[in-house]
């Protein structure tokens, strides 16, 4: 009898002991986008501080593909251990609902949400050739140019294109998409004439609006960017303060991930982003800092999905 209460007694402590004790080895952080964006950025920025402070290495692996659909899938269908993470956008869990007939997520029910990272407001800016300063006299112009004027977006349902369907729809103006590979080519495209207006970050086209090249005329933001300040909000500009809907970058674990491992991951995102050097090389790229909750992420992942569905309907873009 003895003999077994001790086993009985060592298998408790060995449980304890394996909780206090995690992570007792390395973590993945799956981004799943390209490296050099803003995800990229956010992940590597705060994966390099919680690797300090765990004293495990926190290792990004990109895993881009269909919207963020491939590195979302691959996280959802990991051990729910605490030992892979996800670092996705908001694309892959509000819209891609609606974009795919197999799915092979529910983002309302196979995450544990740790929360958001990152929110990235998007920035209106237009061909500096074109005869509108503001946003008022560029729905004045559009007007006059029925379906003459083209918009960049970062390609067929991105939150550019739905961002700016949404923008045509509250201005009662028509413009022509044309859809490019990535924000990059997008912002390219209306430097180079090729397109008048797109939507990207404050840091994306802080250089061509500084050189004259791009104009901006509005920031989807409560606040002015301090990268931007002369840049008006949408608000200042005479329409709907969150008509450009931001991207955000959050932190996901697998559904069925312990309490205690989600705490830690939320614990370790926020002291992260009080540092001041991750926080200042942050903002500096154009990405506010948050460190919101996985209850908070989870109730607004809820309101997303049916908020685009409806644009991707009214738009008429079909489900692959």
């Amino acid at each position: 009898m003895r003999f077994l209460t001790w086993i009985a007694l060592a298998a408790v402590f060995s449980v304890v002991f394996g909780q206090e004790s995690y992570p007792s080895r390395p973590i993945r952080l799956i981004v799943s986008f390209t490296p050099g964006g803003g995800a990229d950025l956010t992940a590597r920025t705060v994966a390099q501080k919680m690797s300090e402070s765990l004293r495990q290495p926190v290792v990004v692996e990109n895993r881009p593909g269909a919207n963020g659909l491939v590195g979302a899938g691959a996280v959802a269908a990991a051990a729910p251990d605490g030992y892979t993470m996800l670092l996705t956008d908001r694309g892959a869990l509000g819209i891609n609902p609606s974009l795919y007939k197999k799915l092979p997520y529910d983002p309302t029910r196979d995450f544990e949400y740790v929360g958001i990272v990152t929110v990235a407001s998007y920035v209106l800016v237009s061909d500096p050739r074109l005869p509108a300063k503001t946003l008022g006299e560029l729905a004045t112009l559009a007007k006059r140019q029925a379906g003459k004027l083209n918009y960049a977006s970062f390609g067929i349902a991105s939150m550019a294109q739905l961002n700016l369907e949404a923008l045509k729809a509250r201005l009662g103006i028509d413009l022509t998409h044309v859809p490019y590979k990535g924000a990059g080519p997008a912002v390219q495209a209306v430097v180079a004439g090729e397109a008048a207006i797109t939507i990207s970050s404050p840091a994306a086209v802080l250089g061509f609006v500084r050189d004259g090249r791009l104009r901006a005329l509005a920031i989807g933001a409560k606040q002015r960017s301090a990268l931007l300040p002369d840049v008006p909000t949408l608000a200042e500009a005479g329409t709907d303060e969150d008509l450009l809907a931001p991207t955000y970058f959050a932190f996901a674990l697998p559904a069925g991930t312990p309490r205690a491992i989600v705490d830690t991951h939320h614990r370790e995102m926020r002291k992260a982003l009080a540092q001041p050097d991750v926080s200042g090389r942050l903002n500096a790229a154009g990405l506010e800092p948050q460190g919101g909750t996985g209850t908070e992420l989870a109730e607004l992942v809820k309101r997303d999905i049916p908020r685009f569905r409806k644009l991707i309907q009214d738009i008429g873009i079909q489900p692959e």
